[in-house]
């Protein structure tokens, strides 16, 4: 099989190039114009062909969020940057020894930050710190409640930062964890491992999860719309699990769609529609029906693995961004 994808229907001249003019690291959507994250110390704001460079680190960046208003970055400067549509800055935190920040979430009214063996969480009210047993792996919030999720070594932990004397809890699996998610109705926890494997939670009663059969490590996840599937890289194929019951992939096997000669370096699954945008290690992008696997080629095979891909609210635009600088927004 190659990229060419013989007889797929192709919508590759929608694409609006973008001059990244460094490795793109993730992009994320403030309303309908795409801020590419730049490896180096750099954001990069496109709206409608005009491009905006902020520089917004002293260094490169590590991590990043977004809740559609504000991107958020973490750096090795060890910083905590928060920037608007504008382009204005804000250092929300810098950590006291200088250290790292690798990891990074945002929620309606709170950011949260982690270096080394402490997470920190930072509302309109106060900021809070929780010291961990190993390193951070990952920072998700969870959609209902004031609760951070952080993955770390031999499982993961769940912290009310507004409740100093709530106990946190954790939830064990042996084995390193290096990201982590929520599905979006609250039910499931969901690690990434060093191993090339899932896990997971039922939170409800803490049900184990493993799902594996990974090529490689899964760097990538991304919730279908409704929770009722969770897609992933880390296999020359789509890997798409099944959420929408009340066991969620428990006992169930994966759909694997869109076979290739390449693995998946990164997904994005359409906010409103049964459809997910894989981009591959050859750098190919693909629209893919969940339902059928019928697939629509966005664009072909190039020189370097697509790195990041974000769609917009309304699911019209789609941006993406590879390794060695090449982006482009479609629109839909």
């Amino acid at each position: 099989m190659t990229d060419i994808r013989s007889g797929t229907a192709s919508i590759t001249d929608r694409i609006r190039p973008v001059a990244a003019g460094g490795p793109v690291v993730a992009v994320h959507f403030l309303g309908d114009d795409p801020a590419f994250v730049l490896g180096e110390d750099t954001l990069l704001f496109w709206r409608d062909g005009e491009a905006q460079r902020v520089t917004v680190h002293g260094g490169a960046i590590l991590g990043s969020a977004s809740d559609g208003t504000r991107v958020v970055t973490g750096g090795d400067d060890g910083k905590v940057v928060a920037t608007d549509p504008r382009g204005e800055t804000e250092t929300l935190a810098t950590d006291a020894k200088r250290r790292w920040i690798d990891r990074v979430a945002i929620t309606t009214d709170a950011v949260a930050w982690a270096s080394g063996k402490q997470a920190f969480v930072r509302s309109s009210k106060r900021e809070r710190a929780i010291e961990l047993p190993s390193s951070a792996g990952g920072l998700a919030f969870a959609p209902k409640g004031f609760r951070l999720a952080v993955a770390h070594y031999n499982g993961a932990t769940l912290w009310f930062p507004n409740a100093p004397e709530a106990k946190p809890e954790k939830l064990e699996w042996k084995g390193s964890h290096l990201d982590v998610t929520f599905s979006p109705d609250g039910r499931f926890l969901v690690t990434a491992m060093q191993e090339p494997m899932l896990h997971g939670w039922r939170l409800v009663d803490g049900k184990h999860m493993r799902m594996s059969g990974y090529a490689a490590k899964v760097r990538s996840m991304s919730w279908g719309p409704g929770a009722k599937w969770l897609a992933t890289s880390g296999a020359s194929q789509l890997v798409v699990w099944p959420f929408a019951g009340k066991d969620g992939p428990m006992g169930k096997s994966p759909k694997v769609l869109s076979p290739a000669d390449h693995r998946i370096s990164a997904v994005a699954a359409h906010p409103k529609q049964e459809v997910c945008a894989a981009g591959y290690e050859d750098g190919m992008l693909l629209l893919t029906r969940i339902e059928d696997g019928a697939e629509v080629l966005a664009r072909a095979a190039a020189k370097s693995p697509i790195a990041a891909l974000a769609w917009n609210a309304a699911g019209t635009r789609l941006a993406f961004g590879t390794e060695d600088g090449d982006a482009g927004v479609i629109a839909l």
